[in-house]
């Protein structure tokens, strides 16, 4: 996270100052670097859920409704492991990953999925086969660069994952 308000006393600003960081909206490297966290989540999810319906030979529909259930899943945990070593409680931590993650990874998901989904064979390609994996990467690229502005407008609104970032000291 880019923290450029280390030069600011952490203990005399509220949390509303906090979410906007300068009141004209969160940079681009903040919002690349939350895009970063959340797609890192994401992709771990994708690749595994796309790894176990593949290898179990299921089809098309239950293969991705996995990957997509582990990229939420993975996506959440991921915030939730820093906002839990920050001392809050579990059910806190689980509110501020829902709250800071939630569209970031739908972006992405939506993105990522819709581009495998046009993408020609690219749903019937296989672990051995170049087209899963370059299809696989080059969409996940493609939901990092329209997922980036959401999260810096979303940031920039104090929302997103400018939620989490109270936690990140």
């Amino acid at each position: 996270m880019d923290h450029e308000h280390a030069t600011h006393e952490h203990t005399a600003h509220t949390h509303e100052q906090h979410g906007s960081h300068g009141g004209a909206g969160a940079s681009w490297t903040m919002a690349a670097q939350a895009t970063l966290h959340c797609l890192t989540g994401c992709a771990i999810g994708e690749v595994l859920g796309m790894v176990v319906g593949t290898a179990f030979g299921w089809g098309n529909l239950p293969t991705t409704l996995l990957a997509i259930v582990l990229a939420f899943f993975f996506g959440y945990a991921l915030t939730m492991r820093g906002v839990l070593k920050a001392g809050v409680d579990l059910r806190t931590a689980l509110r501020v990953a829902l709250a800071a993650d939630t569209l970031s990874i739908a972006v992405m998901e939506l993105i990522d999925n819709g581009t495998i989904l046009v993408w020609p064979a690219a749903m019937d390609a296989q672990l051995g086969d170049a087209l899963f994996w370059i299809s696989l990467a080059i969409s996940l690229v493609l939901a990092f660069l329209v997922t980036t502005p959401v999260n810096k407008w979303t940031i920039g609104r104090g929302k997103g994952h400018a939620v989490v970032h109270r936690y990140h000291h």
